[in-house]
C-alpha cells in the first residue's frame, strides 16, 4: 500500500504553486476554456480565449452567437468543429434551465452538453471550491504509472483516487499530478532520473510502463 500523503507532500515540494493554468475570472468562462482544452493545451486556449473573452463571455453572448461565428474564434483549437456545437448548446442551456448560471453541483453540470465528469471536476473544484478529482490524460498517466492506483479508465481512477486521496487534498491533488506529468512524468520519455518521488514509483521500480 503506498503513502499516499508523503508522495503528495513531495509532489508540493517540488510544484508548490500547482495550480489551474487555465486564465479565468467566472465559473463560465472556466466552463468554456476547459471544454476548449480538450486534445489541446492550456497555453493555446489561453491565448483564444484571452481574446474571445473580451468580445464574449457571458452564457447569452454565446447563446446569440452562431456556430460557424464561434468556430472562427477558436478555429485554432483543436476539434474546433464540434466544440463549437457544445459550447453554443451548453451557453443555451444556462440560459433557458439555470438562469445564466453555471450550476455547482456535478449532477447538473454533467448534463450540460460537453461536459463530462472531468470537465466538471475542474469547475467544481476551481470556480466553487468543491472538493474534487479531475482526472485527465495526465492525472490518468501518473497516478497509475507511480501506483496509487491500478485502474484501467478515467472514470474508474477519480473513484479509486477518492478512496485513497484524503478528501481535503483531492482538489490539490489533481493539480500536482497534472504539473507532474506535464514537467517530469511526460507520456513517451518520463525523466525519471530526476524525479523525487521514483523510490515510490511502480514504473521506476518495475523499469517498465
Amino acid at each position: 500500500m503506498k503513502n499516499v500523503n508523503k508522495i503528495l507532500d513531495k509532489l508540493q515540494e517540488l510544484y508548490p504553486d500547482a495550480k489551474c493554468e487555465l486564465d479565468y475570472t467566472t465559473p463560465f468562462e472556466l466552463l468554456i476554456a476547459t471544454i476548449l482544452s480538450a486534445q489541446c493545451t492550456d497555453v493555446r486556449v489561453n491565448m483564444v480565449t484571452g481574446e474571445m473573452f473580451k468580445k464574449y463571455n457571458t452564457p447569452e453572448a454565446f447563446k446569440n452567437l452562431s456556430v460557424d461565428e464561434i468556430s472562427n474564434e477558436i478555429k485554432t483549437c483543436g476539434l474546433y468543429k464540434s466544440k463549437s456545437q457544445k459550447i453554443k448548446d451548453t451557453s443555451t442551456m444556462i440560459c433557458e434551465l439555470y438562469n445564466g448560471q453555471v450550476p455547482n453541483n456535478l449532477e447538473e453540470l454533467v448534463k450540460l452538453p460537453g461536459v463530462g465528469r472531468k470537465t466538471a471536476g475542474v469547475v467544481l473544484s476551481n470556480a466553487f471550491n468543491h472538493p474534487a478529482i479531475a482526472v485527465d490524460t495526465h492525472v490518468f498517466r501518473v497516478s497509475n504509472r507511480i501506483g496509487i492506483v491500478h485502474t484501467k479508465t478515467p472514470e474508474k481512477t477519480e473513484f479509486a483516487l477518492m478512496d485513497v486521496i484524503p478528501r481535503e487534498r483531492w482538489s490539490h491533488s489533481h493539480h500536482l499530478l497534472i504539473f507532474h506529468g506535464r514537467r517530469i512524468c511526460k507520456a513517451r520519455k518520463p525523466e525519471c532520473n530526476i524525479c523525487p518521488i521514483a523510490s515510490d514509483c511502480d514504473y521506476y521500480q518495475e523499469g517498465t510502463d
